[in-house]
C-alpha cells in the first residue's frame, strides 16, 4: 500500500511556521502583514472558501480582511477597490476569490492587482518571473503540491514527472516548479496521444483535470508519488462523496506515495496562502528600507 501523504498535517507544520515567522516578523518591523479577500457575489463555495481563509490568516497573526461586494458590481468599481489596496501600506496581500461573475474581465482585474501583493500569483509578471527561473510569488496550489513532495523525496532532480492538465493556475506553474527542481518534465492534456502510456513511465504524477476518478492504476508506474489535485462532487449510493481526479482505491496499491481528497492538497492551497502573504510582507518592507537608504 502506497505511503498517504497527509495534508492537513504537512499544512499544519506550514502553518505553525509561519506563525512564528510572522510573530518575528511583527516584532522586528512593528508591522502586521496584512491580507485582503476580495469576495464579489454569493458563490455559496466561494463563501466557504473565503470564510477558511479568513479565518487560517487571523490563526497565524495576519491582519485579514473581507470585502463583499455584490454580484452587480460594475468592473470599474472593482479596480478602484483594488488600486486603493494597492495604495494602502497596511496591506501586503490581496486576494480577489475566483471566479467572478460573467460580466467582470477577470484577467483585466488580476492584471490590476500590484504584482509585490499578488498573493494568488496570478499576475503576469509573477507567471514571467516563474517561468523564467526568478523568484516570484508562486500559486499557492503548486507550491503546497511542492511542499508535499519534498517531504516525500529529499532530491527530485533527474526524475521524471509527469503533470496531467496546463491550466495557468495549476498545471502550467506546475511544471515550471517541477522544471525548478530538474525533473524532466512532461504536460499532459485533452489532446495528447497515447496518454496512458506517457503517464505509466513518470517517477512523479501530479493530475489537475477535473475529471473524476480519471486516472486509474494502469496508468501509474509502480512506486510512483501520486499527487491529486482535484476535488469533484458524485454521488454514490445515493450519497454525495468527494473524489480526487485519480481512483484512489485503485492507485493506493500500486503507487509509492499518493494523496488523499480530501485531506490532501486542499488544505495545503490555504497553508500557502498565508505563506505568500507573509512573503508580499518581507518583499515590501526590504523594497521600503531601500528606498529609505537612497533617499
Amino acid at each position: 500500500m502506497a505511503l498517504l501523504i497527509d495534508g492537513k498535517k504537512i499544512s499544519q507544520q506550514v502553518v505553525e511556521e509561519v506563525a512564528t515567522e510572522v510573530s518575528d516578523f511583527i516584532a522586528t518591523y512593528d508591522v502586521q502583514p496584512g491580507l485582503v479577500v476580495v469576495l464579489v457575489g454569493d458563490d455559496p463555495a466561494s463563501h466557504v472558501y473565503v470564510r477558511n481563509k479568513i479565518k487560517r490568516a487571523a490563526e497565524v497573526g495576519l491582519n485579514s480582511i473581507e470585502h463583499r461586494l455584490p454580484a452587480t458590481c460594475s468592473q470599474q468599481e472593482l479596480i478602484d477597490l483594488i488600486e486603493a489596496l494597492n495604495n494602502d501600506e497596511k496591506v501586503h496581500g490581496i486576494l480577489v476569490q475566483l471566479p467572478l461573475p460573467e460580466h467582470i474581465d477577470e484577467a483585466e482585474i488580476l492584471n490590476r492587482i500590484n504584482p509585490v501583493k499578488d498573493v494568488d500569483g496570478f499576475h503576469p509578471l509573477n507567471v514571467g518571473s516563474l517561468s523564467s527561473g526568478k523568484p516570484s510569488l508562486v500559486p499557492c496550489t503548486p507550491l503546497g503540491c511542492m511542499i508535499m513532495l519534498k517531504k516525500v523525496h529529499e532530491n527530485l532532480s533527474g526524475k521524471n514527472a509527469v503533470v496531467i492538465g496546463r491550466s495557468n493556475i495549476v498545471g502550467k506553474p506546475m511544471a515550471a516548479l517541477l522544471l525548478q527542481e530538474n525533473c524532466t518534465v512532461t504536460i499532459l492534456h485533452s489532446r495528447t496521444k497515447n496518454i496512458e502510456a506517457l503517464c505509466a513511465q513518470a517517477d512523479i504524477v501530479v493530475v489537475a483535470i477535473g475529471r473524476p476518478e480519471f486516472v486509474s492504476a494502469h496508468w501509474i508506474k509502480p512506486g510512483a508519488t501520486v499527487i491529486d489535485v482535484g476535488i469533484n462532487s458524485i454521488e454514490r449510493d445515493g450519497r454525495k462523496k468527494l473524489v480526487g481526479d485519480v481512483d484512489f482505491s485503485s492507485v493506493e496499491e500500486i503507487a509509492g506515495a499518493i494523496t488523499p481528497v480530501p485531506g490532501g492538497v486542499g488544505p495545503m492551497t490555504i497553508a500557502c496562502l498565508m505563506k505568500n502573504t507573509l512573503t508580499a510582507a518581507k518583499i515590501q518592507i526590504l523594497a521600503k528600507e531601500v528606498k529609505h537608504e537612497f533617499n
